[in-house]
C-alpha cells in the first residue's frame, strides 16, 4: 500500500533565471561615461551650477551626487530642484565619494580639513575651489599621499561661462587633470598650469576680473545718466555694448589694440574719452 504523500512537506524550488552575458553587458553601458561618484563639501551658488554642469553634458548622473551643507532649506532645495543626495554630515559624503570637491568658505576650510582627515584613502582625489589655499597647505590638512587639485574658478560659471584654472599637488596625476579639466568644462572654460604661482595672476586676472568688469559696467550706465539717458536706457545701452565688444574680442580674428584702433578715428569723440582714461590712469590702475 502507497503512502499518502505530506503535501505540506513537499516543496518547489524555483531558482531565478540567470542574466545572460547580454543583458550585463546592457547594464554597464546604459551607465554614465564616469563611474567616480562625487562629493561636494559645500552645497551654495558655485556647488549648484557645477552640478548642473556636470548633469547636464552626461558626466555624471544627478543620483552619483551627494552635497552637504549646514542649511536644512538648502539640503531640502538639492535634493528637490537637482534630484542629488544631500547631507550635513561632510564624513558621510566623502566616505562613499571618488572626487571630493571642497566648496566651502575658505575661512571654514581648515576645518573640513581636519574633518575629513582620518577618512581619507588612495581612492580619494580632492578638489578645492577655496580661494588663497596652495595645494601644499590642503595635503598638509588632509594628510600624506592625498591627491590634489587647486582650482581657480569665476563666477560666470554659474551661467556656463566660467573660466577655470587647474593645478596639480604633489600626489595627483596626468589621469587626475584630465578629469578635473573634463568637469570643469561643462561650466565655461578651463586649462591647467604646472607652476602654482601663475595661480595668483589667474587669482587678479580671471577670479576677479568680472568684479572689475561690473565696476565698469556701473560706471558707464552712470556716464550715459549723467548726459541725460533715463537709467533703464544708459543700462541696456551699457550692457549691450559689453556683450557686443566682448563678442567682437572672441570671434572677430583680431587683438584687443586692432579693434580698439579701428574704432578710434583721429580727432574723434572716442580718441577723446580714452585720452581722458589714460590721463587718470584707467590703464595703470587696472595692471596693478
Amino acid at each position: 500500500m502507497k503512502k499518502p504523500i505530506n503535501r505540506r512537506a513537499t516543496k518547489v524550488v524555483t531558482k531565478p533565471a540567470r542574466r545572460s552575458s547580454t543583458v550585463r553587458q546592457r547594464v554597464v553601458a546604459a551607465q554614465p561615461a564616469s563611474a567616480a561618484r562625487i562629493a561636494f563639501i559645500g552645497g551654495g551658488n558655485m556647488a549648484t551650477a557645477m552640478i548642473k554642469g556636470f548633469v547636464s553634458a552626461g558626466v555624471c548622473a544627478a543620483g552619483e551626487i551627494i552635497a552637504t551643507d549646514i542649511d536644512a532649506k538648502k539640503r531640502s532645495a538639492l535634493m528637490r530642484t537637482l534630484k542629488v543626495g544631500a547631507t550635513a554630515d561632510n564624513g558621510a559624503a566623502a566616505r562613499g565619494a571618488r572626487v571630493l570637491i571642497l566648496a566651502v568658505k575658505p575661512q571654514i576650510l581648515a576645518a573640513v580639513l581636519a574633518e575629513l582627515r582620518p577618512l581619507m584613502t588612495p581612492r580619494h582625489l580632492v578638489v578645492s575651489i577655496a580661494a588663497g589655499w596652495p595645494t601644499a597647505r590642503l595635503e598638509a590638512g588632509l594628510g600624506p599621499a592625498v591627491r590634489v587639485v587647486r582650482v581657480m574658478s569665476n563666477t560666470p560659471a554659474l551661467l556656463g561661462k566660467g573660466m577655470s584654472v587647474a593645478v596639480r599637488g604633489r600626489h595627483a596625476t596626468a589621469a587626475d587633470e584630465r578629469l578635473v579639466l573634463r568637469l570643469l568644462r561643462t561650466v565655461g572654460k578651463a586649462r591647467a598650469v604646472t607652476d602654482e604661482a601663475l595661480l595668483d595672476a589667474v587669482t587678479g586676472l580671471s577670479g576677479s576680473g568680472p568684479a572689475y568688469v561690473y565696476l565698469f559696467a556701473e560706471a558707464l550706465i552712470a556716464g550715459g545718466v549723467a548726459a541725460g539717458l533715463s537709467p533703464a536706457d544708459a543700462t541696456e545701452l551699457a550692457l549691450q555694448t559689453l556683450s557686443g565688444a566682448a563678442a567682437m574680442l572672441q570671434d572677430a580674428g583680431e587683438t584687443p589694440e586692432r579693434l580698439r584702433a579701428a574704432v578710434t578715428s583721429p580727432g574723434g569723440t572716442t580718441l577723446a574719452g580714452l585720452n581722458e582714461l589714460a590721463r587718470r590712469g584707467f590703464v595703470e590702475a587696472v595692471v596693478a
